[in-house]
C-alpha cells in the first residue's frame, strides 16, 4: 500500500510489514507496538509452530530413537515431545535447518540440507499466505486495532511474486535499511554469534560452496567446518539480499535506516518514523 500523508494519518486500522536482514530491530519494533494496541505477527514463529511444526518433531524423535533409553520410552508412548518456539527464541527451528557441512563436526549433508531449505521456503510462503487471515482474526477476535508483520530475513530470497503482491494488498511495506559499516558489522557480528534460521537461494548457495571449496582446497561439502562455513557466507548473503530488499521497498513501500529504527522508543516514534518516511519518498515515490 502506498500513501499520502493524509491518508496515512487518516488510516483507522494500520496494518504494516517489517521487512530487512535478522538483527535490523523488525522483532524489537513488533514487541514493543504489542503494548499499544497493535498484533505481533511472527512469520517465523508461524514457520516453527504451524508449517515445520511436525518435520522438527520427526528430526528430535529420530535422533532420541538412537538412544536405547529413549528409543523404548517413546516407543511405549511413555514420553512426548514437543516444541517450545518463542517469538524471541527460534531453537528448534534453526536445529531443523541445521549448518551445512561435516556430519562429524554436527553439519548436515548436502542433499539433506538442500531439501530442509525447500521445506523452509515453502513454510515461509504458506506463512505469508496467511497473513490476511490473521488480520482478520487480530481485529475480529482478539480486538487489537493495528497489526504489525515481523517477516523473516529470507522474504527476499522466496522468489515468489505473489507473496509480494499479496503483502502490498494487505500492508504497508516498511524496509529497515542498514546504511553505514558500523551497522553492518555490528548486524554481521550479532548473526554470528545469536545466528538465526538462515534460507540460501539454491543459486545463491551453489556459487558460494563453490568459491568456499576451491578457497579451503576442498572437493566435497561433508568436507567443510559448518560453523566456518556459515561466518565466512553471512556477509556475502547479507550484500546480495540489498537489491532484493530495494525492489521490493522502491516501487512498493517506504524505507527507514537501522538508526532511526534504535531511536524509537513508543508508539508515538513509530508512527513519526513512518510518516517521515512518507514524506520523504514523496508523491511520485
Amino acid at each position: 500500500m502506498k500513501f499520502s500523508i493524509e491518508e496515512f494519518r487518516a488510516w483507522k486500522n494500520k496494518k504494516v510489514t517489517l521487512l530487512g536482514m535478522s538483527g535490523v530491530g523488525k522483532t524489537y519494533l513488533s514487541s514493543l507496538l504489542c503494548g499499544h494496541h497493535w498484533f505481533h505477527y511472527s512469520g517465523d514463529y508461524r514457520i516453527g509452530t504451524r508449517y515445520l511444526d511436525e518435520p522438527i518433531l520427526d528430526l528430535i524423535k529420530q535422533q532420541a530413537m538412537r538412544v536405547p533409553f529413549l528409543r523404548d520410552l517413546l516407543r511405549r508412548d511413555w514420553i512426548y515431545i514437543r516444541n517450545n518456539i518463542k517469538v524471541n527464541d527460534l531453537g528448534p527451528v534453526l536445529s531443523f535447518v541445521g549448518k551445512l557441512g561435516n556430519p562429524e563436526l554436527d553439519g548436515v549433508p548436502l542433499d539433506e540440507f538442500a531439501r530442509r531449505q525447500a521445506q523452509y521456503r515453502e513454510a515461509e510462503i504458506r506463512a505469508m499466505q496467511d497473513v490476511p487471515e490473521f488480520i482478520r482474526k487480530a481485529q475480529e477476535i482478539y480486538g487489537y486495532r493495528h497489526f504489525v508483520n515481523d517477516v523473516g530475513g529470507s522474504l527476499c530470497e522466496l522468489d515468489e511474486p505473489a507473496v509480494i503482491d499479496l503483502l502490498v494488498r494487505h500492508t504497508l511495506i516498511l524496509y529497515i535499511q542498514v546504511t553505514d559499516r558500523e551497522e553492518e558489522q555490528k548486524l554481521i557480528e550479532r548473526a554470528q554469534s545469536d545466528p538465526k534460521p538462515l534460507y540460501y537461494r539454491p543459486e545463491f548457495l551453489r556459487e558460494q560452496l563453490a568459491v568456499y571449496l576451491q578457497e579451503n582446497n576442498l572437493r566435497y561439502a561433508a568436507e567443510l567446518d559448518p560453523d566456518d562455513f556459515t561466518r565466512w557466507v553471512f556477509p556475502r548473503l547479507f550484500h546480495s539480499r540489498i537489491p532484493r530488499y530495494e525492489a521490493i521497498a522502491k516501487p512498493h513501500g517506504y524505507t527507514v535506516t537501522s538508526r532511526e529504527v534504535a531511536g524509537v522508543r513508543d508508539e508515538a516514534d513509530f508512527l513519526e518514523l513512518l510518516e517521515t518516511a512518507i514524506i520523504r519518498t514523496g508523491p511520485e515515490g
